[in-house]
C-alpha cells in the first residue's frame, strides 16, 4: 500500500513521542524527569514567539526547526497528562477534530452563509452554545489573561465587534481616535503622569481597533516595524565602523545622516 500524506508526520511524531518516553524513563534526564506540565508552559511561550520570529522573518528554515520544538513541548505536555491519567494525546487531538468540524457546518455540513459576517455569528453562537455549562458564560470569558497588551486589544475589539459592538464605520473610529488624541494632549498638558499613561492606552486602544478594521493586526505591524528599525540601525552601525566611527559617539545630525544613507541604501 502506497504511503499517503499523513504518514510521514504521524511517523515523526511517534519517533518524537519515543524520544519523549525515553526522556523521562527511570535512565532518562534528570531535568526532565522533573517536569510538569505547569513547569513547561514559560518553554511553550519562549518557543513560540521564536516560531513567530522565524515565520516573520521569512526564514523557513528557522520556521521549520523552531515548528519542531513547539511541537515536542506540546508533546511532552500531552504525554505527562496521560501518565498521571488526565486525557491523551488522542482525546486533545478528537476534541480539537469535532470542534472544528461543529464550528464549519459551511464546510462539513449543508449549511451556506452569504458573507464572512455571517460565518462568525454562527461561530460565536456556536461557541456560546459549547460554553453552557461552563465557566465561561460570557462573550470575553475565554479571552486568555496572559495574552501580550496590544495582542489583547486586537481580540477584545474583534470579538466586540463580532457580538454586534463596535462602531457604524470607520469613519466614526477616526473621529473617536481624534477625540483620544485631543484627551491625551490635554492630560499631557496638565501634567498629571497617571491620566496621560491612562489616555494613551485609550488612543492606543481605538488605533488597534481602526487598524482591525483596515485589515491590520496591530500587534504583527508594531513586530515588522521594530524589525525594520533593529536591521537599520544594524546598518547605521556598520557604517559607522566601516568610517572609523563609533555611532553612540556622534550627534543626533550625524546619525540622522546615517539613517537616510541606510534608508536610501534600502530604496535603491
Amino acid at each position: 500500500m502506497s504511503e499517503t500524506k499523513h504518514d510521514a508526520p504521524a511517523l515523526a511524531m511517534r519517533e518524537l513521542l519515543g524520544v519523549i518516553d525515553a526522556l523521562i524513563a527511570p535512565g532518562g534526564c534528570p531535568w526532565d524527569k522533573e517536569q510538569t506540565p505547569l513547569t513547561l508552559c514559560d518553554y511553550l511561550a519562549e518557543e513560540a514567539f521564536e516560531l513567530i520570529e522565524g515565520i516573520r522573518s521569512g526564514d523557513a528554515r528557522e520556521a521549520m526547526e523552531e515548528l519542531g520544538d513547539v511541537m515536542f513541548i506540546l508533546l511532552f505536555m500531552a504525554t505527562l497528562y496521560e501518565r498521571k491519567g488526565s486525557h491523551t494525546l488522542a482525546d486533545s487531538l478528537n476534541y480539537s477534530a469535532a470542534k472544528m468540524i461543529r464550528r464549519h457546518p459551511h464546510v462539513f455540513g449543508d449549511k451556506h452563509f452569504d458573507d464572512i459576517t455571517e460565518l462568525w455569528d454562527n461561530w460565536e453562537k456556536t461557541k456560546r452554545e459549547e460554553n453552557k455549562g461552563t465557566n465561561r458564560k460570557r462573550v470575553f470569558d475565554s479571552l486568555p489573561s496572559g495574552l501580550p497588551p496590544m495582542l489583547k486589544a486586537y481580540r477584545i475589539n474583534s470579538k466586540a465587534a463580532r457580538n454586534g459592538f463596535t462602531w457604524e464605520s470607520d469613519r466614526d473610529v477616526e473621529a473617536h481616535l481624534k477625540e483620544e488624541w485631543d484627551e491625551w494632549q490635554e492630560a499631557m498638558a496638565s501634567g498629571h503622569a497617571e491620566e496621560s499613561e491612562k489616555e494613551f492606552g485609550d488612543y492606543l486602544f481605538t488605533l488597534v481597533e481602526l487598524g482591525r478594521r483596515k485589515g491590520i493586526k496591530a500587534n504583527a505591524a508594531l513586530d515588522f516595524a521594530n524589525q525594520k528599525f533593529l536591521a537599520r540601525f544594524a546598518k547605521m552601525e556598520e557604517l559607522a565602523e566601516m568610517r572609523g566611527l563609533v555611532l553612540t559617539d556622534l550627534g543626533l545630525d550625524e546619525m540622522n545622516g546615517l539613517w537616510d544613507e541606510v534608508k536610501d541604501w534600502e530604496q535603491s
